[in-house]
């Protein structure tokens, strides 16, 4: 399954808002340097449904706000 993403980085509060089946807007306090605002991103976005981050995959996106990630199985 793939999830399309809007990640929000260097922000104050970490929080999640599911704008459809396949879609989330991610807001990350971690800075979009280094990959780091990607690895929180897949953290909060495994918390929210509920699937250990290690099964979470950058498909493409890994420099922009639009992200896409695959569960594997």
């Amino acid at each position: 399954m793939f999830y399309k993403l809007k990640v929000h980085p260097d922000s104050k509060q970490e929080k999640a808002l599911r704008k459809g089946p396949d879609s989330f807007e991610l807001w990350v306090k971690a800075p979009a340097e280094r990959g780091l605002a990607n690895i929180a991103a897949i953290r909060l976005l495994s918390a929210q449904i509920k699937i250990e981050p290690q099964k979470i995959m950058l498909v493409k996106g890994a420099t922009s706000p639009a992200k896409i990630v695959k569960i594997r199985d």
